[in-house]
């Protein structure tokens, strides 16, 4: 008797291929015995019990999705999409790609799980049965990898890695248990039963790990981008005795495909999967959402997709929020294993980085967790973008003003320049403390950026200021203060309208910028207030430096120093507006810190803006501001001609 296609789908009876070194698996039978079942139950238990929430590190949104689910287009799916929006509401999951295939290709409709109407109106773009190019900013996938090993990728987006209905189709070892299970009465309700305490357990059964999938995506990516997803290829159409072995509430459980994105929109969810910003991940095991992947150097934190430089600072660093098995892969190549809950290791060549996590599930390794790869790149000084250098016919510039009376030693420190707009006056000031982590930087970097922004008609102030740790916090604060005092005072002399003084910063200008308007002290030793300070800019800012030892060469490890020193626990109102920046491939927690500062200042009764920079680093930010197309620099023209008016 050869069982029906709904049987073979139930069973997804494929024998796990352990990898090198791992504990041997088990296959689907031997996992559906009771037993098993009953100790798999508990190791998932075990894993919601010592998963540890990780902090938000990067600039992205972790977006639960499934793709590859059908409704209502075929006879042999029973489900709706009715149901399909239900069971994404109660699994937590955000998005959902409704699939039809056709020769390889995926054709989908986007559902927002946050959705009422659920009327599909979300569209990614169709294509035709010739194959001809897509649209610009059309999507398509290779599904069923392990029918098409051969198929070129040249022209699609991704392919899928892991596919539910793959299971069933490369191994059907376990179909003869349960046809006879299904025509015993005992041996069946001892199923049902098993199913009705263990549904996740009992539909995982059939989850392999397929490395000839892996290995032609690790040989794809030699040639192209390539985002790999994870397909549920949920029918909902196993219906047994009346009973629903396949809901899509479970399967939905099982396999997402985690989307980083800025937002949840069409826009935001079609470039990530563009872009690679996504994992792959069986959250039946465990929930890991915040798992976080990618390289680290000087220049920022790149995710996912990016391509990066490679530096010799750079590293490939994982975090998971459970201790599992971390494996690192180079171009294909296994390069490192480590077990707990991150991996760091430094990049030496260039090529394709990838993580996978595996969990020991009673006794037995299961996959977890597949990263997409991060493009490490060579990178010479012709491949970077340098700042605009040409000189504004209608700005005048005046250099090394002092500021401020001191000592001999730090006369260099205590100067300013200034980029004057020739055509408008009185003209809006912008004050600009330069970032540096308060131990670097000088005034003398940000010419460009004075010529950029006073071309727009703006005052721009560029001062220095004394460096830690030769000078002790909070030298730079009162310095950053003592040059809007001056400001206050002098500027009306070069055109400025001293009603119209915006005062902003990039990193640490950010942070002192942040700090001088709701820490008081600073300004009132110049006998002024905030109410001096018509709007505030920060860039990339840091607001909370109560977060473990970070910057302790500056402000010490004493937390009240720290707090003191952090703008979050110092906020008041009335204040002026703010905009808050921050960019994709900025430092570690920055962006978080932007998140929650600007929701802070909300909160607190403060008008603030929150702008998001795409694909700049913490450095390039500032080389893309002096450019006239920039968008951040953009911004805060903007902001300070709105508020200037």
């Amino acid at each position: 008797m050869k069982p029906p296609g709904w049987l073979v789908l139930l069973t997804f009876a494929v024998r796990v291929i352990a990898a090198e070194g791992e504990k041997p698996g088990f296959s689907p039978v031997q996992r559906l015995e009771p037993e098993r079942l009953k100790a798999t139950h508990e190791a998932v238990q075990r894993f919601a019990g010592e998963r540890v929430p990780l902090p938000e590190l990067g600039a992205l949104e972790d977006y639960r999705a499934v793709i590859h689910v059908h409704a209502e287009d075929s006879n042999h799916t029973q489900g709706t999409r009715d149901q399909v929006l239900a069971a994404a509401k109660k699994t937590g999951v955000r998005a959902v790609l409704l699939t039809n295939t056709w020769r390889g290709l995926h054709d989908g409709v986007l559902f927002l799980a946050g959705s009422e109407d659920g009327d599909g109106k979300l569209r990614f773009p169709e294509f035709g049965a010739d194959q001809t190019p897509l649209a610009e900013g059309g999507l398509r996938f290779i599904c069923h990898v392990e029918e098409r090993y051969d198929i070129d990728p040249k022209g699609f987006a991704g392919l899928e890695i892991v596919n539910r209905h793959t299971d069933a189709v490369l191994d059907k070892t376990a179909q003869e248990y349960l046809v006879k299970a299904a025509a015993e009465p005992e041996a069946w309700k001892r199923i049902v039963a098993a199913f009705e305490a263990y549904p996740d357990e009992m539909f995982a059964a059939g989850c392999d790990y397929h490395p000839l999938i892996l290995a032609k995506w690790d040989r794809d990516l030699q040639k192209q981008h390539l985002t790999a997803i994870g397909a549920n290829d949920a029918h909902r159409n196993v219906i047994i005795n009346g009973v629903t072995f396949d809901p899509y509430e479970v399967s939905f459980r099982n396999l997402c495909t985690h989307l980083l994105a800025t937002n949840l929109t069409e826009a935001a969810l079609r470039a990530a999967l563009r872009d690679g910003h996504a994992y792959v991940s069986h959250d039946w095991l465990c929930d890991p959402t915040g798992f976080a992947f990618g390289a680290i150097n000087n220049l920022g934190v790149f995710t996912m997709g990016d391509k990066a430089p490679l530096q010799g600072s750079t590293r490939v660093v994982g975090l998971v929020p459970l201790a599992a098995s971390l494996k690192l892969f180079h171009n294909g190549q296994m390069i490192a294993q480590t077990n707990g809950t991150n991996l760091t290791v430094r990049a030496r060549k260039a090529g394709t980085y990838r993580l996978e996590a595996w969990l020991d599930v009673a006794g037995e390794a299961r996959p977890w967790i597949y990263s997409n790869p991060v493009y490490l790149e060579e990178q010479s000084v012709l491949d970077m973008r340098l700042p605009a250098l040409a000189e504004a016919p209608n700005v005048e510039v005046k250099k090394d003003v002092v500021y401020v009376e001191g000592k001999p030693e730090n006369e260099a420190k205590h100067k300013l320049d200034l980029y004057v707009p020739k055509d408008r006056k009185p003209a809006p000031v912008f004050v600009f403390i330069h970032g540096g982590a308060w131990r670097y930087g000088d005034r003398g970097l940000y010419p460009p950026l004075g010529q950029r922004i006073a071309r727009e008609g703006i005052l721009t102030v560029i001062p220095s200021y004394r460096l830690a740790p030769q000078n002790a916090w909070p030298a730079q604060a009162e310095d950053a203060a003592a040059a809007f005092a001056w400001t206050v005072r002098h500027i009306a002399e070069f055109g400025g309208d001293t009603n119209r003084i915006f005062l902003g910063g990039h990193s640490a200008g950010g942070h002192l910028s942040a700090l001088l308007t709701f820490n008081e002290r600073y300004l009132r030793a110049h006998q002024l207030s905030p109410a001096s300070i018509r709007g505030v800019i920060a860039l990339s800012g840091v607001y909370n430096l109560d977060i473990g030892d970070a910057q302790s060469a500056v402000f010490g490890k004493d937390r009240v120093v720290r707090r003191e020193a952090s703008p979050l626990f110092q906020l008041r109102s009335p204040a002026p507006p703010f905009l808050v920046t921050f960019c994709e491939w900025d430092y570690p927690t920055l962006p978080a810190q932007a998140k929650i500062f600007h929701a802070a200042l909300q909160r607190a009764g403060v008008t603030s803006e929150l702008f998001f920079t795409p694909r700049e680093n913490h450095i390039s930010e500032m080389l893309a501001m002096t450019h006239e197309e920039d968008p951040t620099a953009r911004e805060v023209v903007r902001f300070i001609q709105e508020h200037g008016r």
